[in-house]
């Protein structure tokens, strides 16, 4: 048994003294001991499959809130803001090719993408080039890239906006920083994410 391994044993040995001391003192019955497990591994359950589905929740807790007359996103003359959802992220009402969808804007994520289900109901069509392998979370996935004729968000409205699709992404649609680029300026004031279009050219 080398040093590391005794140490390593007697720390387990110390865990189990505490246990078992923890236990009889407050002369908790098997029983009981089994049912404070079985909560924390419920507790621990739930966490896992509240981060793993943090994306269907916030759009669901969204949903909710504009039926209760929660404001998330509002218009103030050419200027949309965006409050913070609870999981911390910003979520957009937005218009592809006049199909509302709700989108996470991501400044991490470098190209604009979408679902198989966001590009087939707007009407996105995939180009013939080379597919595009994306990073995500998940690590990396083959996309197809394709463009979005018009997309709005309130008085933010672009043409010829490039994406990427992919039924990796799930139901997950993102607005990337080739939006947030085209933008005069995008900054995040507090919980709210403030974007400003550029100004129209002065004609000549």
């Amino acid at each position: 048994m080398n040093g590391l391994q005794g140490v390593n044993l007697i720390w387990a040995i110390g865990a189990l003294v505490l246990i078992v001391s923890a236990l009889s003192v407050r002369r908790i019955g098997f029983g009981l001991f089994v049912r404070t497990l079985l909560g924390w591994a419920v507790i621990v359950l739930l966490v896992v499959l509240a981060v793993g589905h943090r994306y269907e929740l916030a759009a669901a807790w969204s949903s909710l809130s504009s039926r209760l007359g929660i404001e998330e996103q509002r218009v103030e003359g050419d200027t949309v803001r965006i409050r913070m959802s609870p999981d911390g992220h910003f979520w957009a009402r937005v218009t592809l090719n006049g199909v509302e969808r709700r989108m996470l804007i991501d400044s991490g994520a470098t190209i604009t993408a979408i679902s198989d289900r966001t590009a087939q109901e707007a009407g996105v069509s995939s180009s013939d080039g080379l597919p595009a392998i994306i990073e995500t979370a998940n690590g990396s996935v083959a996309a197809r890239r394709s463009r979005i004729d018009a997309l709005a968000l309130g008085p933010l409205k672009m043409r010829d906006l490039g994406v990427v699709v992919s039924q990796n992404f799930g139901d997950l649609d993102v607005l990337g920083m080739n939006f947030l680029s085209r933008l005069h300026s995008w900054r995040v004031e507090g919980n709210m994410l403030v974007l400003q279009p550029k100004a129209p050219r002065s004609a000549d």
